[in-house]
């Protein structure tokens, strides 16, 4: 990997922008190697050095991988002047780093969402040619029969001429309110409410459960989030390689 300036290397983890990093630097306050750090402008290695600010080790990785399960009343958008936003619910130093949700969820749907600044596993994962799997639990208006699943099964094509590609119903309790599980392989607007409503079956709450090999740890309450494990890394890796 070729070497780059302190100063970008420490900006790029979201912490601190490049002026501050010359200022940290000016101040000794930042080691490289067991040094105190002469110039914000040397070049290092990120694979290699070691850098500590104020004695604290300061990890550099190329991208940051979030998993957050996004309660119902925020946006999957980095910015919005209508409501609060998915990137608000992380420190700064995250938003600094330009994470952007993969995909969107509606306002009120809960559920995985995961954020990142690797634009090429957000492609993969978005790709109409991939058909990434997405599951979905709904609590629904009604009772979902047979012919629910099978119509879903076959794809199905709405009032408006939307056209959907087969997707997979799972009954998982049914009465006055029911629930089911949607598996989707493509992700247009509102998708699994409008196959759902029309269905005669009006959705009432919806969970992303999964997005591809990655699940929602389910330790995360609404609003909560971690970076991904080195498996669930590995297993998006695969995610990515050509089909």
């Amino acid at each position: 990997m070729p070497s780059e300036r302190l100063d970008k290397l420490l900006a790029s983890t979201g912490r601190w922008s490049r002026s501050e990093v010359k200022r940290l630097v000016r101040e000794g306050r930042v080691e490289a190697n067991g040094h105190i750090a002469a110039s914000a402008e040397k070049k290092y290695d990120a694979h290699e050095v070691r850098l500590l600010v104020d004695g604290e080790a300061v990890r550099l990785c190329k991208f940051v991988y979030i998993m957050l399960n996004k309660p119902a009343g925020v946006l999957s958008a980095t910015e919005d002047g209508k409501g609060k936003t998915v990137l608000e619910l992380l420190p700064e130093e995250y938003s600094r780093r330009g994470l952007f949700p993969v995909g969107r969820l509606d306002k009120d749907t809960e559920g995985l969402l995961l954020l990142t600044d690797d634009g090429q596993l957000a492609h993969a994962l978005l790709s109409p040619k991939r058909h990434v799997d997405k599951v979905y639990l709904a609590v629904v208006e009604g009772e979902p029969d047979e012919a629910d699943r099978a119509a879903f099964a076959r794809g199905m094509e709405l009032g408006d001429g939307l056209k959907c590609l087969p997707a997979e119903l799972e009954i998982v309790s049914a009465g006055a309110r029911s629930e089911v599980k949607v598996t989707l392989r493509e992700g247009k607007f509102h998708q699994v409410k409008r196959m759902l409503a029309a269905r005669g079956k009006p959705v009432v709450y919806l969970k992303r459960l999964s997005m591809g090999p990655l699940g929602l740890d389910a330790s995360l309450a609404p609003g909560q989030w971690r970076e991904l494990t080195a498996p669930e890394l590995s297993a998006l890796a695969g995610q990515m390689k050509p089909k």
